[in-house]
């Protein structure tokens, strides 16, 4: 008994001694992607405790402390903020300690990229504080929420732009026949998908017999930013591409169908409102796929430029050195003074509005918690972000090819 004791002890030792060498080697090579796998476990806590929890938050008073017991759903979305909110703490915790931050040499540097058993331990406690927090600052926090997710579709619009971009640049650099017909059949086959889509929305969301004037309002309106990029484009004074305004097309279509969707499900000009489910699930996977993959993208593309984040060279102090480890000591204050290659404040901003994005994409963006604890519909203002967004896309992008002509002797 004692030697299966021993055994046992010795095995959970050596187990922990092994995660923290795994953990400790992966920090210091890559602590971007680190950071994206615990963002990706907080998604993957916030989807299984919406399916499980529900039953046992029912039994804590300072939850349900209702006159009458709300649905299993009020449960199972506070779940989901109280996940998200833990997330976010951390991350703006993280963000506010990296403010400054310009040199390797900075102690906050370690911070950033080592300690990560204490980072979970840290960010596993937080999260579990955040059941004992009271309801009316999760109802707070989910209301910031929509404003913050907001935010963070803004931070994929500039993403997308730069993709875009940087894709057809890439493709026209390499000056040969197949890239340019490449280029076309992409461009191509996007504003297929945008007209045959336009198309579906008219459909779904325009049904015969109902006033749905807005709806008819929102399309339309889609469609004309469609044309006006091809316009924009294809007039001599841009010289611009096809291929980036034809996946833009495509995405301001997108963001316009997810709006829609959006709709309270007893709207009668929503014409989902039969398969409403299908509908929720599949819009929150790719919602929840394209935050995962922005965040990772935003975390890899911070790092592409040095440019904006380096520091002047400050000069050394004069201090003697010996002839024999002057080349040593010179090396290694080289090493403590080079410039971090991305913002880390910045890094971890990303991260708290993705927590957000994330919590408004699990909780379908139209919940909110009532006096009653009933769940109060208000999917509206979910359809004008989501809309407001795709029109913030379509002036952005406009920008991006006019700015260059206006502002000639700017960098852009």
């Amino acid at each position: 008994m004692w030697a299966a004791s021993c055994l046992a002890s010795c095995c959970a030792a050596c187990a922990c001694d092994a995660c923290r060498t795994v953990v400790s080697s992966i920090s210091r090579r890559s602590a971007r992607i680190a950071y994206c796998g615990l963002f990706a476990l907080s998604l993957i806590v916030s989807w299984i405790l919406r399916e499980v929890a529900a039953p046992l938050m029912e039994k804590l008073p300072w939850i349900n402390h209702f006159h009458k017991t709300p649905d299993r759903e009020w449960f199972e979305t506070d779940a989901v903020l109280r996940v998200s909110l833990g997330n976010f703490v951390f991350f703006s915790i993280l963000s506010v300690m990296m403010i400054g931050v310009k040199t390797q040499k900075d102690p906050r540097d370690g911070i950033h990229h080592g300690g990560w058993m204490m980072k979970v331990i840290c960010w596993f406690i937080l999260v579990i504080l955040m059941f004992f927090v009271p309801n009316e600052v999760i109802s707070f926090y989910e209301s910031m929420s929509k404003f913050g997710a907001g935010f963070f579709l803004l931070v994929q619009v500039v993403l997308l732009l730069d993709f875009v971009h940087g894709w057809n640049d890439t493709w026209v650099g390499y000056d040969e026949q197949f890239w340019y017909a490449a280029l076309l059949v992409v461009s191509l086959v996007c504003y297929l998908a945008t007209f045959v889509f336009s198309g579906l929305l008219f459909h779904w969301f325009t049904p015969s017999g109902h006033d749905c004037g807005l709806n008819t309002f929102f399309i339309v309106m889609t469609l004309i930013f469609v044309f006006v990029f091809a316009v924009v484009v294809l007039h001599p004074a841009v010289g611009g591409s096809i291929l980036p305004a034809s996946v833009i097309s495509f995405y301001c279509m997108y963001l316009c169908y997810s709006g829609l969707a959006s709709e309270p499900r007893d709207y009668e000009c929503n014409g989902l409102h039969k398969h409403s489910k299908a509908v929720s699930t599949g819009t929150m996977t790719i919602g929840l796929l394209t935050t995962v993959l922005s965040v990772v993208y935003s975390a890899v593309r911070a790092g592409s430029s040095t440019t904006l984040l380096s520091s002047p060279d400050s000069p050394r102090a004069e201090k003697p050195l010996l002839p024999l480890d002057g080349k040593a000591e010179e090396k290694e204050e080289k090493e403590q003074k080079k410039p971090v290659t991305y913002s880390y404040a910045f890094f971890h901003i990303i991260f708290s509005l993705a927590s957000m994005y994330s919590a408004m994409l699990l909780t379908g963006w139209s919940t909110s918690v009532g006096e009653s604890g009933k769940l109060v519909d208000v999917g509206w203002p979910s359809v004008w972000v989501r809309v407001v967004t795709s029109w913030a896309t379509a002036g952005l992008f406009i920008w991006s090819l006019v700015a260059p002509i206006l502002f000639p002797d700017r960098d852009f």
